[in-house]
């Protein structure tokens, strides 16, 4: 299983371990505002790690928890999902935060970890991630990433804005952005 560092964070496969610290983000209204509508209970938590263990194991990633370095806090949780189940979008990328690092620049500096890990270590041709509408924060992550926007789709059977990456358009921002950029003033992701 593939740990993942950047100069913050510690990506770390999902494993039970993690409980205490997923759940208790997991339970926050505000996370789960715009994944599931509602706070996880302990049991919801349990079974994703548990399918989140059986997916490591079956195609060598997943979900990560992420870990701040300078603490060993758990401070979000971010994965390069497979979507078998549709062949033109093979790979999403997504990420949570606790409310505290929001506007940090987290989100963006595990994106790109998790994104390059999917492009070099995947061979990915594209990357896809979505969010509702209105989530502007996740939408700014992957604008910044150098994702562009598709348009509204039916994702976890609702709409959702989707945004896509191919691997050239990655390799072209890779070059572009060699040296992490500070967010700029009042962003929040």
């Amino acid at each position: 299983m593939t740990t993942l560092t950047t100069p913050r964070l510690r990506l770390e496969p999902m494993d039970d371990h993690h409980f205490d610290g997923l759940h208790a983000m997991n339970r926050l209204p505000e996370v789960m505002r715009f994944i599931s509508g509602e706070p996880e209970t302990p049991e919801v938590t349990r079974r994703m790690i548990d399918v989140v263990k059986g997916r490591w194991e079956q195609f060598g990633f997943s979900w990560w928890a992420f870990i701040e370095r300078g603490t060993g806090e758990l401070v979000g949780a971010g994965c390069i999902q497979y979507l078998g189940r549709d062949p033109a979008n093979p790979h999403e990328i997504g990420w949570r935060l606790v409310p505290q690092r929001w506007g940090q620049g987290l989100a963006s500096e595990a994106a790109q970890a998790m994104a390059a890990f999917a492009f070099e270590s995947l061979d990915a041709p594209t990357l896809v991630a979505v969010c509702l509408p209105g989530n502007t924060g996740s939408a700014r992550v992957m604008e910044r990433l150098g994702m562009h926007y598709r348009g509204l789709e039916t994702w976890y059977e609702r709409p959702h804005a989707t945004w896509e990456m191919t691997r050239a358009e990655w390799r072209h921002a890779s070059k572009i952005s060699c040296v992490p950029r500070p967010a700029p003033a009042g962003y929040r992701d």
